[in-house]
């Protein structure tokens, strides 16, 4: 009998995908006996349980298979249940597995799971709830320890430092394994360029200046702002000139008195469709409530402002909204089909999504934020209707279709395809396969050479776990398929009039087909003018990463 196997593991950094992947091989092969052979593999890396099976990248793959007759395989045997399903996953999961009649066999019923029998749909109920209670006590405990560490200890646990600060290294990691490979904690310390200009802001602010007239002096004498002083950090943003925003934030952040604080964000988990909840969560960054922050008890680096001074800070911040209009406001999900492809010409910043009279329109207001010191001529307001630009835009990438272009369309599309060969994920991997391999060889000779054994063992021990991941890595790979010109050619046809098609497509839908034309699109007011462009890329068919990682999955 034939087995496709799946196994999963979260965590590249903490765990080595190689191990995991073969003990979970081991369980595998241990419950199909002799007379069963795995064929296939599917072993996704760095994906987190919590995920449904459609939005991991391996196990969407195999449910993809499950429908092909030829799949190759009639069954599907898994090494670690709790890996695999959490949660109501089971439940969600194994009903597509019995329609197109693949067996499932887990360790943990002997063998094959039985449709039929509510023993096994209870034992893998249970395992799927101990999954989703062993994901939630793990962040239960790192929390706590987190919040012990920044209230007792003061210890800085990571990100970006704010403005007006460096790190530095502080003292060897408490932890004995981490401290082995050379792992460090960190502190702030003022930055000597950075540190004066926080100070200032605090002190002209107290005096009376405005933050818009900050934002404006700041520019005009020439100061970096913060996304300017640190780009390696901001690669996303424009560092043109200090912004009011930039001046609140530095007002509001309580580290500048010297006390570590963690906590003044979270992460929540939101449902993507309340209508569909099998399509799991998406973690957004949100806000916490003040009394929610964790503070340490002492101050841990030099302050920049005084207690008295930063809370003063805070007191004229609050009174400034006085009197205005606080009514609460119900959040609406709003469809942008441009949203951030739309860039305005004069200054060269993205333009924001705005619903008036229930129409989407793109603004920008770059006088509004930022200090026009630095010269640029920008009205206070650019409006764009979003109505004036998709019917023409729409019948622009018509027009890429039409008889006498088809052709020229379809060698281009087919062309920028990812090549395997020149994938540059997958040339990134075998690069560090070789220099890993470099590394252990010079090890080795270290070691002959007399150099202390226990050091150069901890050395091998780090690289050799770094190859097997990046090994693994090269396994699980899924290259897509490439498509024949022909083929594109008949899923076109096949779509029938593309005019229609795309007046009624789904906004959400037409805006992912844009993103992954590489559309750019520059709105020039003073001529009522917007240039659209389009990038086919070879690189461009994946999934971008945000440049701010965590912070904004």
């Amino acid at each position: 009998m034939r087995y496709a196997f799946y196994g999963r593991v979260s965590t590249e950094d903490q765990q080595d995908p190689e191990a995991s992947r073969n003990w979970q091989l081991e369980r595998a092969r241990a419950v199909i006996g002799p007379g069963g052979q795995i064929v296939t593999e599917f072993f996704d890396i760095g994906q987190s349980r919590s995920l449904p099976w459609k939005r991991r990248p391996r196990a969407s793959a195999l449910l993809d298979l499950l429908k092909q007759p030829a799949r190759g395989f009639e069954a599907v045997v898994v090494g670690e249940p709790q890996r695999a399903f959490y949660g109501n996953q089971y439940g969600l999961t194994f009903p597509v597995f019995v329609h197109y009649g693949v067996e499932l066999w887990v360790p943990e019923v002997g063998g094959a799971i039985d449709p039929e029998s509510e023993a096994h749909d209870l034992v893998m109920s249970v395992f799927g709830g101990m999954s989703k209670g062993e994901r939630n006590r793990i962040k239960v405990r790192v929390r706590s320890a987190m919040a012990a560490q920044a209230k007792l200890e003061g210890r800085y646990l990571g990100g970006r430092p704010p403005y007006g600060y460096r790190l530095a290294d502080a003292r060897p990691h408490p932890n004995p394994g981490k401290a082995a490979e050379g792992r460090r904690l960190h502190r702030l310390e003022p930055d000597p360029a950075a540190a004066p200009v926080v100070r200032r802001i605090f002190t002209s602010y107290l005096v009376g200046q405005g933050l818009y007239s900050l934002a404006e002096d700041l520019t005009r004498d020439g100061i970096p702002c913060p996304s300017a002083h640190d780009p390696e950090r901001n690669t996303h943003r424009c560092g043109t000139a200090w912004s009011k925003g930039a001046i609140r934030t530095i007002l509001k952040n309580p580290r500048y008195t010297g006390h570590q604080v963690w906590n003044r964000q979270r992460k929540d988990e939101r449902l993507l469709d309340v209508d569909n909840v099998a399509l799991g969560h998406a973690t957004k960054l949100v806000w916490n409530n003040k009394d929610a922050w964790i503070s340490s008890t002492d101050p841990v680096h030099e302050p920049l402002v005084d207690a008295d001074t930063f809370a003063r800070a805070q007191t004229l911040l609050a009174a400034n909204g006085k009197g205005r209009n606080t009514r609460d406001r119900q959040r609406v999900k709003r469809t942008y089909g441009l949203r951030g492809l739309l860039l305005c010409g004069l200054c060269q910043r993205r333009m924001q999504g705005q619903y008036t009279r229930h129409q989407p329109y793109y603004r920008c207001r770059f006088p509004t934020e930022y200090g026009l010191a630095n010269k640029v001529i920008h009205p206070r307001n650019v409006y764009l209707a979003e109505r004036d630009i998709l019917p023409t835009l729409d019948n622009w990438l018509v027009t890429l279709f039409a008889p006498h272009r088809l052709r020229d369309t379809l060698t281009a599309l087919a062309e920028s395809q990812p090549d395997p060969t020149t994938d540059p994920d997958r040339l990134a991997t075998e690069h560090t396969i070789r220099e890993c391999d470099a590394k252990l060889t010079h090890y080795r000779k270290a070691l002959e050479a007399g150099t202390d054994p226990t050091l150069v063992t901890q050395w091998i021990t780090e690289i050799q776990a770094h190859r097997a991941q990046a090994v693994a890595a090269t396994r699980t790979t899924h290259q897509p398929q490439r498509l024949a010109t022909s083929d594109i050619d008949t899923l076109i046809h096949e779509l029938g009039d593309l005019r229609t098609v795309i007046d009624q497509a789904n906004p959400d839908d037409k805006a992912d087909v844009y993103r992954k034309l590489g559309l750019a699109l520059t709105y020039r007011p003073g001529k009522h003018e917007v240039r659209a462009e389009i990038a086919l890329d070879a690189h461009m068919w994946g999934y971008g990463l945000c440049p701010r990682g965590d912070l904004n999955p």
